[in-house]
């Protein structure tokens, strides 16, 4: 874990400057999320609990919210491997936003669907949570 917390403390700029354009860009969007009977979304005590938690979906891809913000999703070894680093916020609708230091950026909707977390993306695709 001390390797992983330079390039953590490294993104705190990225972080920042992100967190304006992020406000900024999330003010006009849909927030029609493809819900299905019995998704119920995590409210804002579980949104504020993800610093420090990792979801670990069914494909062993790993996604780590950090304290301050920064973000990692580790692929795993079959989808070959590597991580994705970059900055998170929640967004007013209670979707977790992720701006990648790619330049990539995506909003997601964690919601719980009977006993499991599913991670419902905008376009409606969804992945269960192990």
């Amino acid at each position: 874990m001390k390797s992983l917390m330079p390039l953590f403390c490294c993104l705190a700029n990225f972080i920042l400057s992100s967190a304006a354009l992020a406000a900024d860009r999330d003010a006009g969007r849909d927030t029609n999320w493809p819900l299905r009977p019995g998704d119920v979304p995590f409210d804002h005590s579980e949104l504020a609990e993800l610093p420090g938690q990792s979801f670990v979906f069914y494909d062993d891809g790993e996604a780590h919210f950090a304290l301050g913000g920064a973000y990692a999703y580790t692929y795993s070894v079959a989808n070959g491997g590597g991580t994705a680093w970059g900055s998170y916020h929640i967004a007013a609708d209670g979707s977790v936003c992720v701006d990648y230091a790619n330049g990539l950026a995506r909003c997601d909707l964690y919601v719980h669907s009977g006993a499991r977390i599913v991670l419902i993306t905008s376009d409606g695709e969804r992945y269960p949570v192990r």
